[in-house]
């Protein structure tokens, strides 16, 4: 299996200044492509320093993807020490990039001035990845490290630019390396803690043939995803997908890239249905994540944040004696909330909450944590009905928000 180094370079990723995201989307397209990443690395603005890590990483890794120091300005050393480290003399000027930096600025109404015309000098040594989103250019250097073997790949650090780079360079690495055969398929579950998960699993698990992996890969608000690794060979991953829904059942709600609202939003324009949601502790939050799919116009039509027992009574139609008698954070509550937007807003179905996010707010008999979730359908008849679910979880305000939202949305999911 070829192995791979990952660096970013820049002083204001180890200072905290900016958070570090591209490692994340270069390591999973290597791994699409069943290379093992071995190393990840920042390095300051130190030319030294990136000559020696870089030489490091070439002498004990087949690639190396460098992120980062390719700006128009004085402090971005990372291309000199690049020349040096890959032997070149000096530098080749290339035409294509140098029309992508002269259209980017045209367009952008800037005058084309010495320093981005130097965005387009490259070490001799390089070959040319044209970077169309930008105008620091990818640069791709072969024949490094002790064994003269290895290949560097330098990117820019800006993450639009350097994911959009992606495609190209995982195209190059093929061209020039030979890969093992690499097959993924992930199963997507929600509701069981990952450390429950495992152990329900474990015969399953266990029966799996030496040459197929699984991992886990946990996420507050997606679930637990199941990826199935097959290296080498032909793979057919249904007989053991099809044992795997014996045993979860219905925690299992999509495949791949699904997230619950995703695979709800399927189902909603599928069948032709219209959602509305009500929310309180979430305070917007599971809006977010609905309109976050493309096209959730068509089934989406609204929701109303009510933060205020004002608004619970005035919007929603919560009675005053339900608020009385058994607080916002109540069964009762959801239940009107979820009823009485699912009618204001004429929609098939309706989601609502209320809960206590903390960091303060809780009392003995409902700690922070505490989330009421309820799920409204409107049957063929015009009935509604409403089901109900208490949670609690022991996070940060943010991550609790996150888990309130991700637990309503798979509420609604399993009585759709």
């Amino acid at each position: 299996m070829k192995t791979a180094s990952i660096c970013t370079i820049g002083d204001e990723i180890l200072i905290g200044q900016i958070v570090d995201t591209n490692s994340s989307h270069i390591a999973r397209e290597l791994n699409l492509l069943g290379i093992q990443v071995k190393y990840m690395t920042s390095i300051g603005d130190d030319r030294t320093r990136i000559i020696q890590e870089l030489g490091n990483c070439l002498d004990n890794t087949d690639i190396v993807i460098v992120t980062g120091g390719l700006g128009p300005t004085k402090d971005d050393i990372t291309k000199d020490a690049l020349r040096e480290l890959s032997g070149a003399a000096g530098y080749k000027l290339s035409d294509e990039q140098l029309a992508i930096i002269e259209r980017i600025l045209g367009a952008r109404g800037i005058p084309m001035l010495d320093i981005n015309r130097a965005q387009a000098l490259v070490p001799e040594t390089c070959t040319v990845i044209p970077n169309k989103l930008g105008t620091a250019p990818c640069m791709a250097f072969y024949g490094l490290g002790k064994n003269h073997g290895s290949a560097l790949y330098s990117l820019p650090g800006v993450p639009f630019e350097a994911i959009g780079l992606l495609p190209d360079v995982m195209a190059d690495i093929r061209r020039h390396f030979a890969l093992e055969a690499i097959t993924h398929h992930t199963i997507v579950t929600f509701g069981i803690a990952e450390s429950t998960l495992a152990k329900r699993i474990e015969t399953w698990e266990d029966a799996l043939p030496e040459n197929i992996h699984l991992a886990y890969l946990p996420n507050p608000t997606v679930g637990v995803r199941l990826r199935l690794t097959q290296f080498g060979g032909q793979a057919d991953f249904t007989p053991y997908i099809a044992e795997l829904q014996k045993i979860l059942g219905d925690a299992i709600y999509g495949e791949g890239e699904d997230t619950l609202q995703v695979v709800i939003g399927r189902r909603l324009r599928a069948e032709g249905k219209t959602l509305a949601l009500a929310e309180s502790c979430t305070g917007g939050h599971l809006s977010e994540l609905i309109t976050s799919v493309a096209g959730c116009s068509d089934y989406y039509k609204g929701s109303v944040t009510s933060y205020s027992n004002e608004v619970k009574m005035k919007v929603l139609g919560v009675r005053p004696e339900t608020l009385a008698e058994f607080g916002a954070v109540s069964e009762q509550c959801v239940r009107e909330m979820a009823a009485g937007v699912l009618r204001a807003l004429d929609t098939d179905y309706a989601v609502a909450t209320s809960g206590i996010a903390g960091p303060g707010g809780g009392t003995p008999t409902k700690p922070v944590g505490t989330a009421w979730l309820a799920a409204a359908k409107r049957l063929p008849d015009g009935t509604v009905t409403v089901v109900t679910e208490c949670v609690h979880f022991a996070s940060s305000r943010a991550v609790n928000i996150e888990r309130f939202a991700s637990h309503a949305l798979d509420l609604l999911r399993r009585n759709m």
